[in-house]
């Protein structure tokens, strides 16, 4: 079956960076477009970044020019590196390949 496992949460200050990946099996990742996702309490879930099997990236204008989608075909990984977090991007983020979903992983931006 397809699981899509993420990793590289954790708690970090304003201005700080984390890399979050995302190992996916049970598909033809190379295949997959794939994407990363965030929902804060009380919020709507929401796009942050996709990238499609080509390789072509697209961001949302809140995370664009501090965050970076990049996959790994040989390792059946995406990954999202966030620089210069900001409170506002605390959430629990989620990778997908727009049918299947990860169990996410809390990132919290706090001094």
């Amino acid at each position: 079956q397809v699981r899509l496992v993420e990793s590289g949460g954790g708690l970090v200050q304003p201005g700080g960076s984390l890399r979050l990946s995302c190992a996916a099996s049970g598909l033809i990742f190379r295949s997959n477009d794939m994407g990363w996702y965030r929902q804060a309490p009380g919020k709507q879930r929401e796009l942050v970044a996709s990238i499609r099997s080509s390789g072509s990236s697209n961001y949302s204008d809140s995370v664009k020019g501090r965050f970076t989608i990049s996959r790994d075909n040989a390792k059946n990984t995406v990954y999202l590196q966030m620089n210069s977090l900001k409170p506002e991007d605390t959430a629990v983020y989620y990778c997908t390949n727009n049918f299947y979903w990860g169990q996410g992983t809390q990132v919290t931006v706090s001094s």
